[in-house]
């Protein structure tokens, strides 16, 4: 590993071309680049998450983290480092001080992997628009996590008036396991329900999407209800004229699937951890027009899909007085 202590990305940049040619044959074959934008609290989960997501998934793995945007002075302190703590990829980890930390696309861009897809990832609380922040502007895929945010009904929502294809949340990934086992038990059912109850959190952003899913695939409003654990997706009813259909979570590792004139069934239901998770966003490089469907069925907005994968990058300064007006100040094409 290669440390540097107020550096330049030029330096960032020849020390990462001395890491890749001491490690020889590790340093080929990269998929994508893993952006991951992260405050200094949450460093250590972010890498943690970042490193599963690498290991999964070989991707030149770029940590930005802004400290201190009041320094009076800029800087940046970077760890360069190929097969190391972060996995068996190339990871570089810059922390940036000042005025820099308002332009770390100026460090970051040269970094990217030549030819390979771009994916950021916000670790926390998700920016308010995506075009606020070029790192978000040049990426292909664009993954927040509502659920780590102050108001998450309202992040989720402000995803669906921001949204753009190529966007997504964790709080969607989630609960594919919920959907894929619901699907499954749907094939050999021809009826549409007449009432579906999520028992879960009605603060949940998961709880949410799901409620979305479910009205876009089958035209009805699920009602969710309170369950016995905060935070967490218990339970999903759907009445049909023979009963309910219901899966319900026994424990952290399973679920039970009750049908009408069936036994029941035991299923694996595993509550997966944030790297796995981001390791299965990683998966799909392309859009995520189903995530798009259920956010655009949740929150009322139309077609979200069908709106245009271009962002303009829109400059603010987040130093600014309130109320002080931002201007466009570079384009650049998302998704």
């Amino acid at each position: 590993m290669t440390t540097l202590w107020d550096t330049t990305g030029t330096e960032v940049v020849a020390a990462l071309s001395a890491e890749r040619r001491a490690a020889g044959a590790l340093a080929f074959g990269l998929a994508l680049t893993l952006v991951v934008v992260v405050d200094e609290r949450n460093v250590k989960a972010a890498e943690q998450a970042a490193t599963t997501a690498a290991a999964a998934h070989p991707c030149r793995l770029l940590i930005v983290v802004r400290r201190e945007v009041t320094a009076p002075e800029p800087r940046l302190d970077a760890e360069v480092s190929i097969g190391g703590r972060l996995g068996p990829g190339e990871a570089i980890i810059m922390r940036m001080y000042g005025r820099l930390a308002l332009h770390a696309e100026s460090v970051v861009l040269p970094l990217l992997a030549p030819d390979a897809p771009v994916i950021t990832w916000w670790h926390g609380d998700p920016p308010e628009r995506i075009s606020y922040d070029p790192l978000g502007v040049f990426a292909d895929r664009r993954v927040t996590d509502t659920l780590h945010a102050a108001a998450p009904l309202a992040a989720l929502r402000q995803r669906a008036v921001d949204f753009a294809p190529g966007d997504t949340d964790i709080a969607w990934t989630r609960v594919t396991p919920w959907r894929t086992l619901l699907a499954a038990a749907f094939d050999s059912v021809t009826e549409t329900p007449s009432a579906i109850t999520i028992t879960g959190d009605p603060a949940d952003p998961s709880a949410a999407l799901l409620a979305g899913w479910f009205t876009d695939r089958l035209g009805v409003e699920p009602s969710i209800v309170a369950g016995p654990t905060p935070g967490r997706l218990t339970s999903i009813a759907l009445t049909l004229s023979g009963g309910d259909l219901t899966l319900t979570r026994q424990d952290s590792r399973t679920a039970v699937l009750s049908r009408p004139g069936q036994p029941d069934r035991a299923l694996p239901l595993a509550e997966s951890d944030l790297g796995d998770l981001l390791a299965e966003e990683l998966r799909r490089l392309d859009d995520d027009a189903t995530y798009g469907d259920a956010l655009s069925a949740w929150s009322g907005l139309p077609d979200l899909n069908g709106r245009s994968p271009q962002r303009e990058h829109i400059w603010r300064d987040p130093m600014a007085p309130a109320g002080a007006g931002a201007g466009a100040a570079t384009a650049g094409t998302a998704g």
